[in-house]
This record gives C-alpha cells, sequence and structure tokens, in this order.
C-alpha cells in the first residue's frame, strides 16, 4: 500500500506540526512511488492508515470507526515520519507492506516471517524511488 494520508493518534508528530486530525504524505512522492510499482506491474492501493503508538487501545469499537474514516491498515510511525518529513522539509513518501491480518477475530501471521523476497523486492522499489525523487 502507498500511504497517502495518515490519522495521528501517536504523540511524535503533535512536536514537530501543529495539531490536526490527519497528516498527508508528500504528493511527489506517492506519484514516484506509483510510477514505480506499475513500472514493475505491481499491484497497490494508495489509501489512508491509522498511526497509533497504543496498540493497547485498539478496541473493536475504534477500529471500526478507523475504517469508517477510510483507513485500511494501522501501523505506529506513519504519522511521525510525514510530520518530521514536513518539519525538516524533507520529501517522504512510504509503502507499507502488511505482513500479519489482526483484522479477524484471530490473529493471521500470514507466515510474513518466511516470505523475505517480498520486503526485498519492496526495497529495491524504494532505492528506485529515492534515486527518482
Amino acid at each position: 500500500m502507498i500511504t497517502a494520508s495518515a490519522v495521528r493518534d501517536e504523540g511524535v508528530s503533535y512536536h514537530y506540526l501543529e495539531p490536526s486530525r490527519e497528516i498527508e504524505a508528500n504528493k511527489e512522492a506517492v506519484e514516484v512511488i506509483k510510477g514505480v510499482l506499475e513500472r514493475h506491474k505491481c499491484k497497490y492501493l494508495i489509501s489512508k492508515t491509522w498511526t497509533t503508538d497504543a496498540f493497547y487501545r485498539e478496541t473493536p469499537q475504534k477500529v471500526k470507526l478507523r475504517k469508517e474514516e477510510g483507513c485500511v491498515t494501522v501501523e505506529m510511525e506513519a504519522a511521525a515520519f510525514f510530520a518530521v518529513a514536513k518539519f525538516r522539509n524533507v520529501k517522504l513518501g512510504q509503502i507499507l507492506y502488511s505482513g500479519d491480518d489482526v483484522s479477524c477475530e484471530e490473529w493471521d501471521s500470514r507466515n510474513w516471517h518466511a516470505r523475505g523476497e517480498i520486503r526485498e523486492k519492496l526495497f529495491w522499489f524504494a532505492v528506485e524511488a529515492c534515486l527518482k525523487l
């Protein structure tokens, strides 16, 4: 997934930018990543993520609310990365790889730890995107 924006439900981003509900990724970086993935015929989704560092507070009600807001993932860093990048005037985009699935009643590891080739490909896609920026 290419992260277009992040719901700010953590603490770091508020130390770098004024409060807001969401923060966007750099649009140029998003377009460059999109171009790289298309060139490699890699399927992708451009969407919103929910950044929280309070994973014990990921209640079913909050998950439902975030889904209604358009979030398709939950992670712990995107909002902070985007805020620091904006503060430092750095172009930043993000590719999220979802190794496991916590959207069901039971955790599905999806055998993510044994799928190193996916992470390696994503690394090289990121390198290519950085060189284009």
